[in-house]
């Protein structure tokens, strides 16, 4: 990249910035290493402090419909206060630790459809904050969560696409105010059931909490509605399990229970030949105990936003406003 993302803050004959990734793209949990660039304008400045945020997108169900929003979810301080000098060339090392729950955006190598993330570079100059760097980053998937997916794709399912949920999810433990979902068609053998399954990774050091929907047809249960799963698996079962076995058992049983039965029973992982075992609740939206549905959304329009960025999600928030505008905009200065 070349110095040409100029500071807003101080306009013609400020200093510059331009933020470099050491790798594209990283893991949950892992660290995202680069360094923050700096050139220093006509005048010398003093800046306050640097900081790297995560951006991302997320669907907002409000009172008047749903809608797109986008904002930080994760921040980390590169620099406190600092003195740039005319025309000197500064460079800041960082790590930033993605979250666990960072949901992936890449599969396979290749972007997941839907999905897209940023890092951004703040600088913070006389009082004024400069939003002036944005580069995308890939999240690829962990170990465990890949194979899953991989069985997924064993199974003959293809991927949809994917979107982040505001909101949490009932009875498993968030730690950001967002979930995903990877959607996909079914497979052949299960399309005369299932209109469509969504699967939601929710990870944390020790284990991933697995939770499918399923999207049943009409017909064979006298009318469509959904079934929910919800499954928990050590990272260190990744390699020493058939997953296409246990995610095929996963689907075999959301489609074979025939009648609704709110909440989960955990049952021993032994009692059923495969780790991480937890027994499936069963409903329909609207059923008692799902609060409307298994997925619990938070308030509705702005004023649900507002009550998330107490909850861990960072001001920053626009309704509407599309993360590939957000990426155009700042691409067309690099």
């Amino acid at each position: 990249m070349v110095f040409k993302k100029m500071l807003g803050a101080l306009g013609v004959g400020g200093p510059s910035v331009d933020t470099v990734l050491a790798q594209p793209g990283a893991q949950p949990g892992g660290p995202l290493a680069g360094q923050v660039n700096l050139v220093g304008g006509s005048t010398d400045v003093e800046i306050e402090h640097i900081t790297l945020s995560l951006v991302t997108r997320v669907e907002v169900e409000g009172g008047s419909g749903d809608f797109g929003a986008t904002g930080e979810f994760h921040r980390t301080t590169v620099s406190g206060p600092l003195r740039l000098v005319a025309g000197q060339h500064l460079s800041l090392p960082f790590q930033l630790v993605l979250p666990w729950e960072t949901p992936a955006t890449a599969v396979y190598g290749r972007p997941l459809p839907g999905m897209v993330m940023g890092v951004r570079t703040e600088v913070a100059i006389a009082r004024a904050v400069d939003k002036g760097d944005l580069d995308p980053v890939q999240v690829h998937p962990l170990p465990i969560q890949q194979r899953i997916l991989d069985a997924f794709a064993q199974l003959g399912f293809s991927i949809k696409g994917a979107d982040l949920e505001y909101g949490r999810i009932a009875g498993v433990p968030q730690s950001l105010p967002f979930y995903q979902e990877i959607e996909y068609f079914p497979s052949a053998q299960y399309a005369h059931a299932v209109n469509e399954v969504e699967l939601t990774f929710v990870t944390n050091p020790h284990a991933v909490e697995v939770v499918l929907e399923f999207d049943k047809r009409g017909g064979m249960f006298g009318g469509g509605h959904d079934s929910y799963g919800r499954y928990t698996v050590s990272h260190a079962d990744a390699d020493a399990t058939d997953w296409a076995q246990v995610v095929d058992g996963w689907v075999r049983q959301a489609l074979e229970h025939r009648r609704s039965m709110p909440g989960f029973a955990v049952a021993s992982a032994s009692d059923h030949g495969h780790p991480g075992y937890v027994q499936p609740g069963y409903g329909h939206a609207g059923h008692p105990g799902y609060h409307g549905h298994y997925r619990q959304h938070h308030g509705s329009g702005m004023g649900g936003v507002a009550a998330g960025v107490a909850g861990g999600l960072a001001a920053g928030y626009v309704a509407g406003e599309v993360m590939d505008e957000v990426f155009d905009d700042e691409g067309g200065d690099e």
